[in-house]
């Protein structure tokens, strides 16, 4: 084993404990002093089945952070990146949310963190909800929004970063360069993404469900949020990490624990898997493709990385081509696009607005 790598594993934990313990006595001090000043709710997206609804949300001291703009400035954009990363959470907030009659309670935790849990007395319909919120005591409210997956051909569970929006990830140089000084009307998505996502999640009346799964730290929810509607490409439930010792966990074990918690809430839907060759995407989405026979469809990945991760790539798509899966390693949307209309999960109509979408790009 590499030596560098065996001595972070054996100083990590001594590292967790030491930052858990000075994290507590600062959130000691600091927290009771937050909850009394002026507060917000920030929701994230809810998710569920009719029978079954989860909200996470975060409470926050405000930020200063001014609409994107084209023409912001990337010294303005940064400073609004740093405003998102060292948000202010706080922590003993009772925050109620009610949606379709039926209203519950949790508090805020240490980071600010409350996860909401809807059994509604009867089934939902498929489609959005709302989610009214408020704060005990407090003349706070916000709405958020949640999907319920109620009839459905299948689902997407996609990544974000240089899957769906450029970022860069194989060069930490050129990825902070990008994610600090980018904002989300100049942040760029991969060519004909938009147009194959409104493809694969549109069906006749019946939505399919797309779920994005990123390593990106919560804080740039609003970031990322705004992007998606701001290019057109579908919303959905997105599930971030948390800003601080999560983010020194391995991202193959998180993305599998949330791809298995959207199969586990959704036993009977088969899923697509879209994500890129830049971290473990291609790794994580063949073990998916074991562990799960017969649940995917097929598996799209975002080729960003040297002809030699390429061969490690191919010999995945034989091992997930056994078990009776296709993985499709390929530069742009149109490949994709090309065998998922073999696959009848797209129209021709469908697969001609990707190549037009490519080629309008190209040509620009």
């Amino acid at each position: 084993m590499n030596p560098v790598k065996t001595a972070l594993k054996t100083i990590q934990p001594v590292l967790e404990r030491l930052i858990l313990v000075i994290d507590r006595a600062f959130s000691g001090y600091v927290q009771p002093r937050r909850a009394r000043g002026k507060l917000i709710l920030q929701p994230y997206v809810g998710w569920g089945t009719p029978q079954y609804v989860e909200l996470t949300g975060r409470v926050l001291l405000p930020r200063t952070v001014a609409p994107a703009r084209k023409a912001d400035r990337r010294l303005q954009n940064a400073q609004n990146i740093l405003r998102r990363l060292f948000s202010r959470e706080v922590a003993g907030v009772k925050v109620r949310g009610t949606m379709d009659g039926v209203t519950v309670e949790n508090v805020s935790d240490s980071d600010g963190y409350f996860t909401l849990i809807f059994s509604p007395t009867s089934p939902l319909g498929g489609g959005w909800h709302q989610v009214s919120l408020n704060i005990e005591g407090r003349e706070v409210s916000a709405t958020a929004r949640v999907q319920v997956v109620a009839q459905a051909r299948f689902g997407v569970i996609s990544d974000l970063d240089d899957t769906v929006i450029q970022s860069d990830v194989t060069s930490i140089t050129r990825m902070l360069s990008t994610v600090l000084t980018g904002n989300a009307r100049t942040r760029l998505p991969f060519p004909g993404v938009g147009a194959l996502y409104r493809a694969l999640t549109r069906d006749g009346e019946a939505r399919n469900p797309i779920f994005y799964v990123s390593s990106s730290p919560w804080n740039l929810f609003d970031l990322l949020w705004q992007f998606l509607d701001y290019r057109r490409i579908p919303l959905g439930p997105m599930f971030l990490r948390n800003w601080g010792m999560d983010l020194l966990g391995g991202h193959g074990g998180y993305k599998h624990g949330v791809i298995e918690r959207i199969f586990q809430r959704f036993p009977d839907l088969p899923f697509v898997l879209v994500g890129d060759s830049g971290e473990k995407d291609p790794e994580i989405y063949a073990e998916v493709v074991q562990r799960h026979p017969n649940r995917v469809l097929a598996v799209y990945i975002r080729d960003v990385t040297e002809a030699t991760r390429d061969e490690g790539v191919m010999k995945l798509r034989e091992e997930v081509r056994r078990a009776g899966v296709d993985l499709v390693l390929a530069a742009d949307s149109l490949n994709a696009a090309s065998h998922a209309m073999a696959m009848g999960l797209i129209t021709a109509d469908e697969y001609r607005s990707v190549l037009t979408s490519v080629a309008r790009t190209y040509e620009t």
